[in-house]
């Protein structure tokens, strides 16, 4: 018979449902598990079924599911397990039924020992959020995105990376996306020799007019940053920061708690000051490499605080967005089958999720 499971389960940050470039409406959370005593020993997470306040099931992930879902990320060809006086984070991406809008939130999970006993936990309430996504403009002027690392993959570096600073642990890139420019056949950058001999020219996306999302005002600001090689090795940051990431940035305070991220802008391309009231569409900068940065790209993001530590992301939606379809990394770079647009969506009040090839009228 299975009993009580020795963990302490919490999610820390209530979801908000938004609408997805694929049409659906999504939930995107953590679900925290701490094995709290050192004579527990190594527990093993087998499922996890997330239900609403009917107990209709929303979301099940087997074995397998969990696994996929899980940080640390468990040693290859090995289950996940969560070692006595450790935490373990499950990533949980909902995509909820038509018409279908929970209240609230409740879990169950089920875990092994090493001894193969089992336990569960029944419980972990959550109420969801009623905040209302941000609804923004464009961006990005013209041209073609790939929205990489994007919502829904929960093995980026956006949503993927805890950030723990002075107390608090919080997840700034819950929702970041980074655009990467392509042209009409999936190529982020023109045909080469060497992919590592690139130049800023050759990237399809650099130099790109990036835009005021909304009307608001400039709370932190730099210019003036060195930009990286392409697809160069980068140093570790020298702090979870706005100015040890982001290189030239900007950072739009957007009114009610909302703050628009702007990252890797090109040197000498910021156009605004702080303090500067800016209006949706306004030239802000210019896409670049600058920063913790591999590759010239947009990194954008809403938080709910200005700084980077100490904030949390928070889904927003765009006002239109076209979808052509995924797109794999490696065909970004010419590798594999050619990348093929699909039948364009036509999105209204969207959030672009992960590798999802798109642009904004």
């Amino acid at each position: 018979m299975s009993s009580p499971a020795p963990v302490e389960a919490r999610v820390p940050f209530a979801p908000t449902p938004f609408a997805g470039s694929d049409g659906a409406t999504h939930l995107a959370y953590e679900l925290q598990v701490t094995n709290v005593y050192g004579d527990t020993g190594t527990l093993r997470p087998r499922s996890l079924d997330v239900l609403d306040e009917q107990d209709r099931v929303l979301q099940h992930l087997d074995e397998a599911g969990v696994d996929a879902a899980i940080r640390p990320v468990p040693d290859e060809g090995k289950p996940a397990g969560i070692v006595a006086g450790k935490r373990g984070t499950l990533f949980v991406w909902i995509t909820l039924p038509a018409g279908q809008l929970p209240h609230t939130l409740h879990h169950a999970l089920v875990f092994t020992d090493e001894k193969g006993r089992t336990s569960h936990v029944d419980g972990i309430p959550v109420v969801v959020s009623d905040r209302t996504p941000l609804h923004l403009g464009a961006p990005l002027k013209g041209g073609r995105w790939l929205a990489h690392e994007g919502p829904g993959n929960a093995h980026s570096h956006h949503w993927g990376s805890l950030v723990a600073v002075n107390g608090t642990l919080t997840i700034p890139q819950r929702f970041a996306i980074d655009f990467v420019g392509i042209d009409k056949q999936g190529r982020a950058f023109k045909p080469v020799k060497d992919i590592h001999a690139t130049t800023y020219a050759d990237w399809f996306g650099y130099g790109a007019q990036v835009l005021a999302v909304g009307n608001g005002t400039v709370v932190a600001m730099r210019d003036g940053q060195d930009e990286h090689k392409p697809l160069e090795a980068q140093a570790e940051p020298d702090s979870l920061s706005l100015d040890g990431l982001f290189g030239n940035y900007v950072v739009i305070d957007l009114g009610g708690g909302n703050f628009a991220g702007y990252a890797h802008l090109k040197r000498g391309s910021v156009a605004v000051k702080v303090g500067q009231g800016v209006t949706r569409g306004q030239v802000v900068g210019a896409l670049g490499q600058s920063g913790n940065s591999a590759a010239p790209h947009l990194h954008f993001q809403v938080t709910d605080a200005a700084t980077f530590e100490g904030s949390e992301g928070v889904p927003y939606v765009f006002d239109k967005v076209d979808s052509f379809g995924p797109e794999s990394e490696g065909q970004v770079f010419g590798m594999g089958e050619r990348w093929k647009a699909a039948t364009v969506r036509h999105g209204v009040d969207v959030l672009p999720l992960n590798d999802t090839v798109v642009a904004f009228p």
